[in-house]
């Protein structure tokens, strides 16, 4: 049954109510009317659970998110643009504070207010700075706000100020949020021709940590297939377009040689990475490039980051869907950095390793014994019982692998647990 909901008037009048009638300070109100929403049942993700600005006549009350929605409005309409700077950060701000904040403030007119007031900052580079910021955070879970104005509007500020690296961290947010979840602004986007920008802003800044974290991401999300409203998407392509006309794979693994010391870029880098072996040439190009040596070596030097090993350990198996780069795998030592890795890490790792050895061991079963004697049935078995959506996955590994498995022998330790 789906989640009821109501509306901010609704929840607003109800937290007055028991102020003016039941007499409750404004704290006592508002959590009275949250349990008495959720006793009923009601969502309350799109509601902004806070009073109303009580400093106003009670005609006039507003939640702070659309009050400073009326001051950006106001510096607008009087093309005060010395003031929409302050007035695009505060809004900003309580668009950040949560779903519900940005939800009310699209309700009230919000995106065609920011995207107006960065319009007329296009010259001034500080302040639409501050509006692109206003922008990607009124977009974050509302990708169907952007409209096709907007599209070209963010576009063009990557062509403008490709030098700025600021500006093209905030720009790419706004593109990255505006993609997911939502295949026509993927598509329309990539049309409009922004995967050469991405790419570009990443050769541009290499530098720049946040630039190319959001390049990768951006360029990524365009790979999905995640909006439910679309039977068919065009990530395929969308893949194919980022390797073989922007020289994708070259320029992110690039990219990453110049972030050894930084996981959190190296982390969204390997995971786009995965996201572009999409054809079995583009698996042997990525080890052709130097990039299956640099992420053994990432491994073995972040073996403690749990993102990284998680990560690596993806692109791994997407590779591995070439046989020729099974065997570059295991030559270079990968299978002993698996396995360690699923000795120290629980979890998500150990699920991305499953796979991993799977992938290593299929159509060419030579491979087993040598996984064997590493000790990962072990470490598979210890993922399965203590990880719920491992079993099934496990069991396949260790099937895979030759293994016959007794669970109950292995945990309580009678027999091992294990034949071949």
């Amino acid at each position: 049954m789906a989640s009821r909901r109501i509306t901010q008037e609704t929840f607003d009048s109800v937290v007055q109510e028991n102020i003016t009638e039941f007499e409750m300070d404004p704290e006592e109100a508002l959590s009275e009317a949250i349990q008495q929403f959720e006793s009923q049942g009601v969502d309350l993700i799109n509601v902004v659970k806070a009073v109303q600005n009580t400093t106003a006549e009670a005609s006039d009350q507003k939640h702070n998110v659309l009050q400073a929605l009326d001051e950006l409005q106001k510096a607008l309409d009087l093309l005060a643009l010395d003031e929409m700077g302050d007035h695009l950060t505060n809004f900003s701000e309580q668009c950040s504070l949560d779903f519900a904040h940005r939800h009310l403030a699209a309700e009230k007119s919000a995106y065609p207010t920011v995207l107006s007031s960065c319009k007329q900052l296009m010259s001034d580079t500080p302040s639409l700075l501050k509006g692109v910021q206003a922008l990607a955070a009124l977009l974050d879970g509302q990708p169907d706000l952007l409209d096709s104005d907007g599209q070209q509007f963010l576009l063009e500020i990557l062509k403008q100020h490709r030098d700025h690296a600021a500006l093209n961290t905030g720009t790419i947010r706004a593109i990255r949020r505006s993609c997911l979840k939502h295949e026509q602004n993927r598509q329309d986007l990539v049309q409009l021709g922004v995967l050469p920008l991405l790419t570009g802003a990443i050769v541009n800044h290499g530098a720049q940590a946040d630039v190319v974290r959001e390049a990768g991401k951006a360029l990524r999300i365009m790979t999905y297939d995640d909006d439910i409203r679309v039977p068919f998407g065009r990530a395929h392509d969308h893949a194919k377009l980022i390797v073989m006309q922007n020289d994708g794979l070259r320029i992110i693994i690039e990219a990453a040689k110049a972030f050894t010391d930084n996981t959190s870029v190296l982390s969204e880098l390997c995971s786009t990475l995965s996201r572009l072996a999409v054809r079995n040439e583009f698996c042997q190009d990525i080890v052709d490039l130097g990039g299956l040596n640099f992420m053994i070596a990432l491994l073995a030097d972040c073996i403690e980051y749990r993102e990284v090993v998680k990560q690596v350990l993806g692109a791994f198996r997407a590779i591995a869907g070439n046989d020729e780069v099974k065997d570059a795998i295991i030559n270079a030592g990968g299978t002993d950095l698996i396995v360690l890795a699923m000795n120290r890490h629980m979890g998500s790792p150990q699920k991305q390793a499953c796979m991993l050895l799977r992938n290593l061991v299929a159509r060419n079963p030579d491979f087993s014994q040598l996984i064997l004697e590493m000790g990962a049935e072990v470490l598979i078995l210890q993922a399965k019982t203590r990880h719920q959506d491992c079993e099934d996955l496990a069991k396949a590994a260790l099937r895979d692998l030759g293994c016959k498995v007794d669970l109950q022998e292995f945990w309580t330790g009678q027999k091992g647990g294990i034949s071949r």
